[in-house]
């Protein structure tokens, strides 16, 4: 189930947090033909959701670590997690065009564990969240989206969508309407500790870029890792050809085009560099030779 490319890193995060949302969905269903329905809502957070989500009190997080991996795609509230994919869709995927297919997951996952902790240091320093620190819990991914959002943003502020209408929107002005629709969400409702947590995941997301431009990934080791999991459970499984983004899917035609073979073999090998690092650490000159063979199919 791929919805697209094979390793699609938005289709995968996306995937996990549907089955954890139907997998909860399902579980309450049953709460409720288990139990009185006016104690299905408390029994079912106190059974169920309260080993997946993260506690703000710290006893609790203690006997439950590893919620601060599982409150990321914990969510059973039907137009959270549907926002949230479609942002996750909508940016994840230009994202993958501009810097390569395996940097997706690592800011999702950096941007919603900065969520996590960001909401935990609130609850034990506000003396405005104190009083209900016992009772609050984070779940769903909105950091690591945020994280995205900003990253993408951060990376080609300039990028146009629906380029054929006027010259295309920015995508700067989609990232406003995604900011604008969660400060209106937040901050009227008094929810300052979701405000925090996707301020964290906006950070994370803006540092990225940061030390990206400066050379620095650090999306690479955590890659690393989930290449080597994926391998661990196929120790025989023979090494496949690098998967390529769908920014580039475009020139793969050129193969078939009859170039040079020198030509062909140039093409190659940008396109295994755009897989590996993304676009913007192509040189001026494999960008040109990219946009000529664009043009020379087209014709």
């Amino acid at each position: 189930m791929t919805l697209g490319q094979s390793g699609n890193a938005v289709t995968m995060l996306i995937v996990v947090s549907l089955v954890f949302f139907a997998g909860l969905g399902f579980l309450k269903a049953c709460w409720y033909l288990l139990y009185d329905k006016e104690e299905v809502e408390a029994l079912f957070a106190n059974d169920i959701m309260a080993q997946f989500v993260l506690p703000a009190a710290k006893d609790k997080l203690l006997s439950k670590p590893w919620t601060i991996l599982t409150h990321m795609f914990a969510d059973v509230r039907f137009f959270s997690v549907l926002a949230n994919m479609l942002w996750l869709w909508a940016f994840g995927s230009i994202m993958q065009e501009l810097d390569g297919n395996k940097k997706i997951a690592p800011v999702f996952i950096y941007g919603s564990l900065a969520g996590a902790v960001a909401f935990f240091i609130a609850y034990q320093l506000l003396s405005v969240l104190l009083p209900y620190q016992q009772s609050a819990y984070l779940s769903g991914g909105g950091a690591g989206v945020m994280a995205v959002v900003v990253a993408t943003t951060l990376l080609a502020p300039q990028y146009r969508l629906l380029p054929l209408i006027s010259g295309g929107i920015p995508l700067w002005v989609l990232t406003v309407l995604y900011l604008l629709s969660h400060i209106a969400t937040t901050l009227p409702s008094g929810d300052i500790s979701t405000f925090i947590t996707l301020l964290a995941g906006a950070a994370v997301g803006a540092l990225y870029v940061a030390f990206l431009k400066m050379g620095y990934d650090y999306s690479r080791w955590l890659s690393n890792f989930f290449d080597w999991a994926a391998n661990l459970f196929n120790p025989n499984k023979q090494k496949k050809e690098k998967e390529k983004d769908d920014f580039v899917s475009r020139f793969t035609a050129a193969q078939k085009a009859g170039k040079s073979s020198t030509q062909q073999e140039e093409i190659d090998r940008i396109l295994d560099k755009i897989n590996e690092k993304g676009y913007q650490f192509l040189s001026k000159e494999e960008k040109e030779l990219l946009n000529k063979v664009a043009e020379e199919d087209n014709k």
